[in-house]
């Protein structure tokens, strides 16, 4: 808002507070996004959800601004296993289509851009101390 009779004039310090708000969104992200994974790995071997069925994977999808969580399709792998509670007639049993190795490679991965945004956070908030010192 700019006031008659009073110049405008930049303000600095506004300008680095500012330099803190992508690196944590980006954090804020990642965290989703390990949250998502965690709940993947936690049910790796869940058999029965409150659905009827066995867990299905969850992709966590960000466009910047939001983070929406979908459920993967895909069938998950049946095993013989006669003597599991959710066990059909044959002896079979769905299990989750969760990965724990590709769950782990993109855990890893995130971990990483969540390890890089707080390195750029952290240059930026000494760089707003430092100027504020001058």
């Amino acid at each position: 808002m700019r006031l008659p009779g009073f110049p405008q004039t930049p303000r600095p310090l506004r300008n680095l507070f500012s330099s803190l708000a992508a690196p944590a969104a980006g954090m804020s992200v990642q965290q989703s996004f390990m949250e998502v994974i965690a709940d993947n790995i936690r049910n790796a071997e869940t058999t029965r959800t409150a659905d009827g069925g066995p867990y299905r994977r969850q992709i966590a999808v960000s466009n910047g601004s939001s983070t929406q969580i979908y459920k993967d399709s895909s069938e998950g792998r049946i095993v013989y296993n006669p003597g599991h509670p959710d066990a059909d007639q044959d002896g079979m049993v769905r299990m989750p289509n969760v990965d724990i190795d590709s769950e782990r490679a993109d855990l890893l991965l995130t971990q990483r851009l969540h390890e890089a945004n707080a390195a750029v956070f952290q240059v930026a908030k000494n760089m707003l101390k430092r100027a504020s010192d001058i």
